[in-house]
């Protein structure tokens, strides 16, 4: 049996930007890609902590060091410039994998800055 889990999630993410023209997605500064372990084009699920709206979308890789988070598309309609957001990721775990698995979770403060990386997990993510 295949479980899915958390993989990771970037907490309390500061809404930068939107742009309804553009294509969809959601721009995460690269920096913060790579500590959340999200790769461009990643399926994503995003809460927004100010209207408790919920959506799915995909990420685009935003410039390195620029703290961006912005809405694109139809997303940009969900929230605004400010808003707080959960981004997650989900993984598809074997149940011995599964067992052990913890997610990686990145908590940002002021300016999207990195405040504290967690990760308990025992083994890699899954290929």
């Amino acid at each position: 049996m295949q479980i899915i889990l958390l993989k990771s999630k970037i907490h309390r993410a500061t809404v930068t930007g939107g742009n309804v023209n553009y294509e969809g997605s959601l721009t995460i500064d690269g920096d913060l890609m790579d500590e959340a372990g999200l790769r461009e084009y990643e399926r994503i699920l995003c809460g927004n902590m100010a209207n408790g709206n919920r959506f799915e979308t995909y990420v685009i890789r935003g410039r390195n060091g620029s703290g961006d988070i912005i809405m694109n598309g139809a997303v940009a309609h969900l929230g605004k410039k400010g808003d707080l957001l959960t981004i997650m990721n989900f993984g598809v775990f074997a149940e011995d994998e599964a067992k052990n698995w913890k997610p990686r979770v990145v908590l940002l403060g002021k300016g999207n800055q990195r405040e504290l990386v967690k990760k308990k997990a025992a083994g890699k993510l899954p290929e």
